[in-house]
């Protein structure tokens, strides 16, 4: 007659080795993610959006006309994630939202100082990707510089809009600021970026003064470290 109890013992043994084999596996597993986790952080910070003013000349009634672009000054938020490898090796994708108004003023036609379109209010959404190194720590704060490049999109609102297009434009930026850690997962950030992109027309050739401007942004913020 058969021993069910031995036959339990013999068919438990491969599974016992297998548990044994598989323990360092699904360690290993676990070290590598948590290494790779510990080298992410998302960073929140709320910046200052001062855009450069700047002109160009188009043609009204088909005569030259100077127009000039002010846009206004607001606030705005950027979130960013970053991928750190080392202190020297890193990586960075970021998105920036802020709402301003373009100020569009034509001069000499068809009357001085007339607003051309008024002011058209625009949400601006910034999407980049960049390098990021940090340099060694110096009195408790760490320093970074980081670059790179991507798209702005320009979307003019609903009511404000004045009826224009959506336009993306290509832009770079560069960034400087430093770190200070609370914690191993969380910390504060300062930094001062600097954006830089072609002006916007909305797809109109009356706007098309093919100004190359910039928006500088100081922000402070914080970071959270998987």
């Amino acid at each position: 007659m058969l021993n069910v109890s031995r036959l339990s013992c013999v068919w438990s043994v491969p599974f016992c080795l297998l548990a044994i084999m598989a323990a360092p596996i699904a360690k290993a597993q676990s070290t590598a993610l948590s290494r790779q986790l510990s080298r992410i952080d998302l960073g929140v910070s709320g910046v200052g959006e001062f855009n450069s003013t700047g002109s160009g000349t188009v043609n009204i009634d088909a005569k030259p006309t100077t127009v000039n672009l002010r846009t206004s000054n607001t606030l705005g938020a950027l979130v960013t994630v970053r991928y750190i490898k080392s202190p020297w090796i890193g990586f960075e994708g970021n998105y920036g939202y802020a709402r301003y108004t373009e100020n569009f003023t034509p001069f000499g036609s068809p009357a001085p100082g007339t607003p051309l379109t008024g002011g058209v209010q625009t949400n601006a959404s910034e999407y980049t990707l960049g390098y990021v190194a940090h340099t060694p720590t110096y009195f408790n704060v760490q320093p970074f510089i980081s670059a790179g490049l991507g798209t702005i999109a320009f979307r003019p609102t609903t009511f404000g809009g004045q009826s224009l297009n959506e336009q993306a434009r290509a832009a770079y930026y560069y960034s400087v600021g430093v770190e200070k850690a609370i914690s191993p997962h969380f910390g504060l950030r300062a930094q001062f970026r600097q954006l830089f992109f072609l002006a916007p027309d909305f797809g109109q050739n009356y706007l098309t003064i093919k100004h190359h401007t910039s928006t500088l942004e100081p922000g402070i913020g914080f970071y959270i470290r998987f």
